[in-house]
């Protein structure tokens, strides 16, 4: 990739700021936008993002910026990557700075609430942008481990063949090996329901449970992920590859996701307010999972490991008054 090409990456949090680092090891100039100004200037001068990714020396090809018309000044690539019910509302503000005939890349794996609506949705109709100008990376992406260069594989969706290619020259390097996928919904989708099923994973491993309870709900999980996808014209192959299958094994097995360990501390009887006091943050599937429950019940698929999230989330309900109705279930076949 030439050294030329600039790629904004708009949010400099643990993705954010490893996706930086993945294209500038490509070949690109990259603009890093952190929200606060005293971030930027932390990672401009001592290329560290003590925040998110400490440890980690980012390439001197990559610049921080809290300004974010200097951010997009001149990108080929806009990439995304702030909290998808953030999504609307930056997008409104930066508009009036955004290329018109840049390629945007949604690192965002959410639907958002109210609209039920995919990332990259969003994007276009605040943007004002056609559907293939809009990719999305997703897959097991999680940060730590492409930020120490592990041996990883992701999927570029886009429904333009050719900005696919685009995106995935733009993040190959020799330890991120990206694939193109043409279905866009169906690796949203995936990207989006993962977290909640995540979540199922944390509670259930929280309550004591072990193997056998993790492999039926990763299973069901993924029975719901893709009942759901063809419903909304997804295809079903889709759901076996890295965008589903695989980041739903990585982000239901590892320590180091958010949704899974926050889930954790529900399944030893947290309530929601106490997990948030203590950990100052948010997983993206405790707000996602009211959506998908929502586009679901729009679609008419039965989708009741979400249900039984959004019950345990925002409902009040206790674990394992849910466990024990969702074993009650009636039995029918597989």
């Amino acid at each position: 990739m030439s050294a030329s090409r600039r790629i904004a990456v708009l949010s400099a949090g643990s993705w954010g700021t490893a996706f930086s680092k993945v294209v500038a090891d490509a070949g690109a100039e990259v603009m890093l936008w952190a929200r606060r100004a005293e971030l930027a200037t932390t990672i401009q001068e001592q290329r560290v993002n003590p925040d998110y990714l400490p440890g980690l020396r980012l390439p001197e090809s990559v610049h921080a910026t809290s300004d974010v018309r200097e951010a997009l000044s001149g990108a080929e690539l806009v990439v995304i990557a702030v909290p998808s019910q953030t999504l609307r509302d930056n997008l409104v503000s930066w508009q009036p700075h955004l290329p018109r005939d840049a390629t945007f890349v949604s690192l965002m794996k959410g639907i958002e609430l109210g609209t039920a609506k995919r990332m990259s949705e969003v994007i276009a109709e605040v943007a004002d942008l056609p559907a293939r100008q809009v990719a999305v990376v997703t897959g097991p992406n999680l940060a730590h481990e492409i930020a120490q260069e592990q041996p990883s594989a992701t999927v570029v969706a886009c429904s333009d063949q050719d900005r696919a290619v685009l995106v995935q020259q733009a993040c190959r390097t020799p330890y991120l090996r990206p694939y193109t996928n043409p279905d866009v919904v169906g690796c949203e989708l995936g990207g989006a329901i993962k977290n909640v099923i995540a979540l199922a994973v944390g509670i259930a491993g929280g309550m004591g449970f072990g193997d056998n309870t993790r492999a039926s709900l990763i299973t069901r999980g993924l029975a719901e992920m893709a009942r759901l996808g063809v419903c909304l014209g997804a295809e079903p192959a889709t759901f076996a590859g890295l965008a589903g299958l695989g980041d739903l094994v990585a982000t239901c097995s590892s320590p180091l996701s958010r949704n899974r360990t926050f889930g954790e501390r529900l399944g030893r009887g947290q309530t929601l307010a106490q997990v948030l006091e203590e950990t100052k943050q948010i997983a993206e599937g405790v707000k996602t999972c009211r959506s998908v429950l929502d586009l679901g019940h729009r679609a008419g698929v039965d989708m009741p490991i979400t249900a039984a999230v959004v019950q345990i989330c925002h409902e009040g309900a206790s674990a394992a008054s849910i466990v024990r109705a969702m074993m009650a279930r009636q039995a029918k076949a597989e």
